[in-house]
């Protein structure tokens, strides 16, 4: 990275492609309200609303399998170990072999205990439960998936993630249709698009990656993929994560279950509002993820130079795309919430609290590009114990003494969370004097 264009230009060809990639996700839940909300029932669509939000939360949570693959591959890519970078690649996929099958052998008691704490009406439970159960097998795929992004991504490779989710998406969009519109399938053809779609994504992701094992096999010593100290890091490593994702995923359970308290308008109006939150993380994500790779990658290489450069690129352009949402949301909000629902309420619930909205990219943006830097340095227990402090320390005391102001004080409780995992991440990142030179 000699000069400042090339620095730029490296990390927005890891960036740019991610945020396409993430965006696309969300684009498809658009898609199956569409074609479920056609079908002249709402329990169609509620429980396709409620089976997914279960999936969400079973794959969200082992998203450490994507996250901990690509520093421990970026690190040893930066190294030049291609033996090492083949290993963890195979490690990565049993381990997530081995959470599939405990997910599929404990299946019954996942939907038991999920449509316990999920009530519903008996007819949407019912449609959902037939949903959750076509929708359990695409477990393996997923979770592999994630290995192989992640692995892709810490060669510096974003390519392949963009065409294995283009591949994805675009298959369960065109299955979806054909299953609900042509085979006059309900709920379980939206499923088994899910389930095909997911299996065909990992076809294409296995036909690249043994394309690069074919072609780097030789460098690898397969004796050493039973390594004791290299296995029991990358538990450690994933348990962090695995931890820190948990925490995050419910603080926002917390937050709509809260929500749900303050009745079905207030509800309403924050799911709205979420959309806000989810787009912009989507996009700051991209981001977050090319540092991970470029800062895995300098760590291999005890590169400090390209490790500040990275971190300060990726924070300034995190920063640039933070303040355009900003502006977005101040100048063009309430059009936005407008077309999201036609429900006056909803509507006017959504204008008074959307200045926290408007806050929140300027307030999160940190803690999203450092997510990307800590677990490039591989510095998940730190990321982890952060997460924890902002959760226990912060969000819950926050929400705790401003319960009189009802939605502000949620909202507020939200804001002060997500700044506090920005500032406390830059507080331990200063303290540990991090300098690229860091190795797992």
């Amino acid at each position: 990275m000699k000069n400042n264009r090339f620095n730029h230009r490296l990390v927005l060809r890891l960036a740019i492609p991610m945020i396409l990639t993430n965006i696309s996700t969300p684009l498809l839940g658009l898609v199956d309200t569409a074609v479920l909300g056609h079908l002249g029932s709402a329990n169609y669509l509620a429980a396709v609303a409620l089976g997914s939000l279960i999936f969400s939360f079973i794959f969200w949570g082992f998203g450490f399998l994507r996250m901990g693959t690509t520093g421990l591959t970026a690190q040893a890519f930066g190294e030049i170990d291609r033996g090492e970078v083949l290993l963890i690649l195979f490690r990565a996929i049993i381990l997530a072999l081995i959470i599939s099958g405990f997910i599929l052998l404990a299946s019954s008691y996942i939907s038991e205990m999920s449509f316990f704490l999920l009530e519903s009406s008996y007819l949407v439970e019912n449609s959902a439960k037939y949903y959750f159960e076509i929708r359990i097998w695409s477990a393996p795929a997923t979770l592999c998936q994630y290995v192989l992004l992640g692995w892709f991504l810490g060669r510096q490779n974003v390519r392949v993630p963009l065409c294995v989710v283009i591949v994805t998406n675009l298959s369960n969009i065109g299955l979806d249709i054909w299953f609900v519109y042509y085979l006059g399938m309900h709920v379980e053809g939206v499923a088994l698009a899910s389930v095909i779609s997911e299996y065909l994504g990992l076809l294409i992701a296995l036909l690249f990656t043994i394309s690069v094992v074919i072609k780097e096999r030789q460098h690898c010593h397969f004796r050493s993929l039973v390594n004791i100290k290299k296995l029991t890091a990358m538990l450690m490593i994933n348990s962090h994560i695995f931890i820190r994702t948990w925490c995050l995923i419910f603080a926002f359970a917390f937050f709509t279950a809260q929500g749900a308290k303050l009745g079905s308008v207030v509800l309403a109006a924050n799911a709205v509002l979420l959309n806000f939150q989810n787009f912009m993380a989507y996009a700051l994500d991209g981001f977050a993820h090319a540092a991970e790779a470029l800062v895995g990658k300098a760590v291999g290489e005890k590169n400090k130079i390209m490790f500040q450069q990275v971190i300060a690129t990726a924070g300034l352009w995190s920063l640039n795309i933070a303040l355009m949402f900003t502006f977005s949301y101040s100048m063009f909000g309430e059009l936005i919430i407008n077309q999201l629902t036609d429900i006056q309420q909803v509507r006017e619930s959504a204008y008074i609290y959307l200045p926290f909205l408007v806050a929140m990219p300027l307030v999160s943006f940190i803690c999203y590009v450092l997510d990307g830097v800590f677990i490039g340095a591989m510095m998940t227990k730190e990321m982890r114990n952060t997460m924890l402090f902002s959760l226990f320390m912060v969000f819950f005391p926050v929400w705790y003494w401003s319960q009189s102001f009802e939605n502000y004080g949620l909202w507020l409780a939200m804001v002060m969370f997500m700044l506090a995992r920005g500032l406390s991440m830059i507080v331990v990142f200063k303290r540990k004097q991090i300098t690229g030179m860091q190795k797992y």
